[in-house]
């Protein structure tokens, strides 16, 4: 397998595959070949992969930074600052770095999927010019069509058997445009507007909701933490007010904020702000504690929603 080389720019390759021989044939290598060249080497993917590429490198893989993406990456919104910026900007003054990330698996869910897809789609900004190459393993056989589709829509080469190709279907600006859609809201959520004198009021409607609904312990915290960065940006850089929404959706609590702010960055949140910045960590925050996160912008406003599993 050819992939980019010292000084070469960013590399985001889609693997293909459609049983475990043809996994490790297309991962174990390509780590082999990072270590070989003094690459750090990343592998974030989901348990039962993680423990084929590991028996695959055997002692070899001793230098290697092993993560399940079922844990690290279970908000997608949250692999590029804490899993692939976190791991390409520790080693970004030792030359190249190597990573497999595995964020799309059988058993996403419908609510989940829009969110992994625009997350593939962002790398492509996120890690734009740097010397860094992602490979992205896609179980052929049991994912859908569709998401194949998309795997070519997000990734500028695709490897599927022998075969390296550039995807004509490469259109990751397109990707983020079509994922950036409306977060319709169920009639019978519990909603309260607020403004900077009724912020207090607001965050004690959300923890008394989420508690009503069961939210307990650490969890509760998680929400109470979100729903404050959230609202305060809201006053601070959404028009000064805007409506909390609180509801159960199958095993999670979602919560929701709307106000009148637009987001212009489609990396907001996701990319992790200089230390000496004061601010600009509100998101990236709520992006930590959450299970999800959506978020729709348009120029009337934007709506974060937030999902925490009970």
């Amino acid at each position: 397998m050819s992939t980019a080389t010292h000084g070469a720019p960013f590399a985001h390759p889609a693997l293909f595959y459609r049983d475990e021989e043809q996994y490790t044939a297309g991962t174990v290598p390509f780590v082999r070949a990072g270590l070989a060249a003094g690459e750090a080497v990343a592998v974030a993917v989901p348990g039962p992969q993680l423990e084929l590429i590991r028996a695959g490198l055997g002692p070899s893989g001793a230098g290697v930074r092993f993560l399940d993406m079922t844990e690290v990456g279970r908000n997608p919104g949250r692999i590029i600052p804490g899993v692939l910026r976190a791991f390409a900007d520790a080693h970004a003054d030792g030359g190249r770095v190597r990573i497999i990330g595995e964020p799309i698996w059988p058993g996403r869910t419908a609510v989940e999927y829009p969110a992994c897809v625009q997350h593939e789609a962002l790398i492509n900004t996120a890690f734009r010019d740097r010397e860094v190459t992602i490979l992205c393993p896609y179980d052929a056989d049991r994912l859908e069509p569709d998401v194949l589709a998309d795997a070519r829509a997000t990734h500028p080469v695709v490897i599927d058997g022998d075969a390296q190709l550039p995807s004509s279907a490469y259109d990751p600006q397109g990707v983020i445009a079509r994922c950036n859609e409306p977060l319709p809201h169920p009639p019978g959520a519990a909603s309260i507007a607020f403004d900077a004198q009724e912020l207090p009021k607001a965050r004690y409607f959300a923890v008394q909701e989420a508690e009503r609904l069961g939210l307990a312990g650490v969890r509760l915290q998680d929400l109470t933490l979100a729903v404050a960065e959230l609202t305060t940006n809201s006053v601070l850089h959404g028009g000064g007010w805007g409506t909390l929404r609180i509801w159960a959706e199958d095993e999670r609590i979602v919560c929701e904020v709307r106000d009148r702010g637009r987001l212009t960055d489609p990396l907001a949140g996701r990319r992790p702000p200089p230390r000496d910045q004061p601010g600009g960590r509100g998101l990236l925050l709520v992006h930590y504690v959450a299970d999800l996160v959506r978020v729709h912008t348009a120029p009337d406003g934007t709506t974060i929603r937030f999902y925490l599993a009970r």
